[in-house]
């Protein structure tokens, strides 16, 4: 049976009121900025040894910083898929779901270290094999472009819906079609 991937557009607007979120925070063959390339299964001993409990979620990665905490950490055939909920008890995380809805802060990173790699001395690529996972961060710009919150669960947000019913009516103000 052949897989299909759709993906739709996304609308920051609709990230839950209670903070949950969803992306990948890593791709599967993908270089990065630091010319590193994370393999498929690299980080699957550090999930099944952690789980999404012992994996942490930081803003920008400091550990100063906790600002929620992951619902789900697995390892699909794109990449490290991550579900994670932002603990609206923390200054911090409120400003980060507040950024997320505005489409300003939707950048993944993660924090690991290194159990085996090899590196292409032709290319100066490395590529990460086993990593060490420890955290994942909300980043402002991630080292590998792709790594972003990517689909976000929508809720009941009657604000959130008239916020974006204005911005489509002002968008679309002096169309034919839509002459509000």
């Amino acid at each position: 049976m052949r897989r299909e991937t759709k993906f739709a557009g996304l609308d920051f607007g609709q990230v839950e009121a209670e903070g949950v979120f969803a992306g990948y925070a890593s791709l599967f063959g993908a270089v990065d900025m630091a010319r590193d390339v994370v393999e498929r299964g690299a980080f699957a001993k550090a999930i099944a040894t952690r789980g999404a409990a012992g994996i942490r979620m930081l803003f920008q990665h400091d550990p100063n910083q906790p600002i929620g905490h992951w619902l789900t950490i697995r390892e699909d055939e794109r990449g490290l898929f991550v579900r994670g909920r932002l603990a609206p008890g923390v200054a911090k995380a409120r400003e980060v779901l507040e950024l997320m809805r505005e489409g300003a802060l939707d950048g993944l990173s993660i924090g690991f270290r290194t159990v085996k790699a090899r590196s292409d001395a032709g290319s100066g690529v490395r590529r990460i094999l086993e990593a060490d996972l420890w955290e994942i961060s909300v980043v402002t710009f991630p080292m590998l472009a792709g790594a972003r919150v990517e689909t976000v669960k929508a809720a009941d947000d009657p604000a959130g819906l008239a916020r974006r019913i204005r911005a489509a009516a002002q968008t679309m103000r002096g169309k034919e079609r839509f002459p509000w």
